[in-house]
């Protein structure tokens, strides 16, 4: 049942590029924030500079604030322990949408590498600032599915349900998550794409 509304889904993306009426969530675009303007454009450029000093990059983590915060002082030991020594990049960026991966991935992001594995987490903050329905969510994920397969075809990627939101299952929010992580769960191929969801680890 799951899969067949996957392949509706992607067969409405598909009608939907044909109709011309792209969903927002699958329109590159720079993010505009006014908390983040300043910021934003530097931090890509930053990305980009200390990618290509890289010798390698073999891991690469790919989100918002959540892949973000593995920047942080208070995160670096355990950045140190598990990621340095797997010559890791991390482009997650605080407060993007779907529509804000696309547009870095296609503006530099991940321009010569060739990681083993890329690991993305997106799609909350569709969910959070605009309640962006779930199946237009879904679709701005397959299509940084795609991207990624376009721009890194030998690398696997690990698709992560997006964390929950709210109080509990009753709130909005959430159910948006939720009703994404039912869609995406089935982009999983077992070969290029794997989907795993850790969420019941961080409720209580």
């Amino acid at each position: 049942m799951h899969r067949l509304l996957a392949i509706f889904m992607i067969s409405a993306f598909c009608l939907s590029l044909v109709a011309g009426e792209l969903p927002k969530s699958c329109q590159p675009e720079v993010q505009t924030a006014k908390w983040a303007v300043k910021w934003w454009k530097k931090r890509h450029q930053e990305k980009i500079a200390a990618k290509d000093k890289m010798e390698q990059v073999e891991l690469l983590m790919v989100g918002d604030s959540i892949t973000h915060a593995w920047d942080q002082k208070k995160a670096k030991a355990v950045w140190d322990r598990y990621c340095a020594e797997r010559n890791t990049l991390n482009i997650g960026f605080s407060g993007d949408r779907n529509e804000n991966v696309l547009w870095r991935l296609q503006n530099g992001a991940v321009d010569n590498i060739s990681p083993k594995l890329a690991v993305l987490m997106i799609g909350t903050n569709n969910a959070g600032h605009r309640q962006e329905a779930s199946a237009e969510t879904a679709q701005g994920i397959k299509a940084i599915l795609d991207e990624l397969g376009k721009r890194l075809p030998k690398t696997k990627v690990l698709l992560l349900a997006i964390f929950p939101r709210g109080k509990d299952d009753n709130d909005a929010l959430r159910k948006l998550n939720m009703g994404t992580n039912k869609i995406i769960k089935d982009f999983a191929d077992g070969k290029r794409v794997f989907f795993l969801d850790i969420n019941a680890k961080f409720l209580d």
